[in-house]
């Protein structure tokens, strides 16, 4: 993301600067009344140091320049300007060691303690010219904490807006973050949600198609059932939207048993070892579902065997979901991409630190291992 250029929005700008030249009316009027010996030595001395100071506030603000060492360059030529005309005139032009001060608080290439050990040669040199010249101690202490004061304040005051405003770029990039989240995890939810109920519904549309001529009774069941899918898979859209959905192990082995059923496919379940706790058990339901519509859909099977196996001391769950069908899924199969199918299923287990291995299992069917770490959370509660 491109860098904010510091003219842009609020905050200092180079004309701030600007205004602080004026501290050098005194030097004009010196030249004007001829009190300087050398006029127009003393007028070409104002003129550089206004210029370059010019130059170095507006280097140190451009995008283009400031990270680069022209700011630099530029302050070491306003630091000989501002020894020279000080040692030559005195005076009123003592006052161009804070001003030039100030420029250094601009220059991105002095920081830390560069900058510091910078404001202390100033500021030393500034009072020590001053008492030199006028062996005034008051005046001597009051340019030489001018000058430093003015540094720091400057260099403070940018480092401060800097800060701000790399602050508000962070926040920017979370937000746009916690988007792109939110639109991952619906998109995977909405997938998961509607490839299984949509398959289920076909499925028993199926069915209620091939026993309405024979069995009115089982085929009216049977639309019992797609209108209870059909409910239930209006509140799981809600609650997907609103993040708040959270699946159940012990649910979505019901519901499996019944769409492999409504299929013509035998359902095996095992289940052994201790509950697991909510956040594993709502995993492990999604594995279920994803795993049950692959089989429902592409399989051609005859038979679907669910595992669900935790170790005894409870620290590491297997779940195995393996079919007699036909092999892996089809080539034609819509792919599994953008976080859904059993791409969203890796990503969802590799959060949790589990995995997902897919596969042929020997010669025919298919084979759907997931692993997950359950040590550390609380069981489930049978209500």
């Amino acid at each position: 993301m491109p860098s904010t250029p510091y003219f842009k929005g609020k905050g200092p700008r180079p004309q701030t600067f600007l205004p602080w030249l004026l501290m050098g009316i005194g030097a004009l009027s010196n030249i004007i009344s001829g009190k300087d010996q050398n006029t127009w030595l003393a007028g070409l001395g104002l003129l550089a140091f206004n210029s370059i100071y010019i130059f170095v506030v507006f280097s140190a603000f451009n995008p283009r320049y400031r990270d680069s060492r022209i700011p630099l360059y530029g302050f070491a030529a306003l630091a000989a300007v501002t020894y020279a005309i000080t040692l030559t005139f005195g005076h009123a032009w003592m006052l161009f060691f804070p001003l030039l001060s100030l420029a250094s608080g601009a220059v991105r290439a002095l920081h830390g303690k560069q900058h510091f050990l910078v404001l202390m040669v100033l500021s030393g040199s500034a009072g020590t010219i001053t008492g030199v010249r006028f062996a005034d101690h008051w005046m001597s202490t009051a340019i030489g904490y001018g000058t430093f004061l003015s540094g720091m304040v400057a260099a403070t005051v940018l480092n401060l807006f800097d800060t701000v405003r790399k602050l508000d770029a962070t926040r920017q990039e979370l937000a746009r973050t916690a988007v792109e989240k939110e639109r991952l995890r619906f998109s995977r939810d909405l997938h998961d949600l509607l490839g299984h109920t949509l398959s289920v519904i076909v499925v028993k549309a199926e069915a209620v198609r091939r026993l309405a001529p024979r069995d009115l009774d089982a085929a009216l069941a049977q639309t019992s059932d797609i209108e209870a899918v059909g409910r239930q898979a209006l509140t799981e859209i809600r609650e997907a939207v609103t993040g708040y959905r959270e699946g159940s192990l012990s649910t979505e082995l019901d519901r499996a048993r019944s769409a492999l059923q409504a299929a013509g496919i035998e359902p095996v379940v095992r289940e052994s070892g201790p509950p697991l706790p909510p956040q594993a058990s709502a995993l492990l339901g999604w594995v279920v579902r994803e795993g049950v519509t692959n089989t429902v859909r592409h399989s051609g099977a005859t038979r679907c065997e669910i595992e669900v196996r935790t170790d005894a001391a409870g620290d590491r769950a297997r779940l195995t979901v393996t079919d007699d069908g036909h092999g892996p899924i089809p080539s034609d199969a819509p792919p599994a991409t953008g976080g859904t199918g059993l791409k969203g299923l890796t990503e969802r287990l590799a959060a949790a630190g589990g995995t997902l291995d897919t596969g042929p299992d020997g010669r025919r069917g298919f084979r759907l291992v997931a692993e997950l770490p359950v040590a550390g959370e609380e069981p489930a509660r049978e209500h």
